[in-house]
């Protein structure tokens, strides 16, 4: 499969925007369903930010899985490979994570899962990155077996934000 390349420069706006508003402490607004992971930048060591969808998650087991819409192209997923702890903010919850790349079985069964939960939305998505698959169980099956689904296992809470 191949994938997109990450947007630079202007085009990159739309995708740093909700990197902002989580920085602005409304993060509130996406409740579970966009978190925000902080982590390493792997060559230079600072820390960097994106904000990504959970397909799928297990808050009784502190487990949220992502996708890299990108591929392996994506700095996130390059650095968390390199240096899996993180931090993940969902909504006004901060925890430490780990975070562990799924195999192909396990994400093809996540993909399936959020295909028939949420297909209007990986339509979308899918088409914006220019992605091509049956949106079938089974064309969800195998677009889960090549692209790369995350595993976020947190800790405990880190701090929960106050609201004002």
């Amino acid at each position: 499969m191949n994938f997109p390349n990450p947007p630079r420069g202007i085009k990159a706006l739309p995708w740093k925007l909700p990197i902002l508003i989580y920085r602005l402490g409304l993060g509130w607004i996406f409740g579970e369903r966009l978190l925000l992971l902080e982590h390493t930048g792997r060559k230079s060591g600072k820390l960097r930010r994106a904000v990504l969808e959970v397909i799928s998650s297990t808050p009784e087991e502190n487990r949220y899985y992502v996708v890299s819409g990108f591929g392996s192209g994506s700095n996130w997923y390059r650095n968390i490979l390199q240096q899996p702890q993180v931090t993940i903010q969902l909504g006004r919850h901060r925890y430490h994570a780990s975070a562990k790349q799924l195999p192909p079985q396990r994400a093809s069964e996540l993909m399936v899962k959020y295909g028939k939960e949420h297909p209007t939305s990986l339509k979308a998505l899918s088409s914006l990155l220019g992605y091509e698959f049956e949106h079938t169980p089974e064309g969800f099956r195998e677009f889960g077996r090549q692209i790369p689904v995350i595993q976020f296992t947190a800790d405990t809470p880190e701090y929960e934000r106050k609201s004002d």
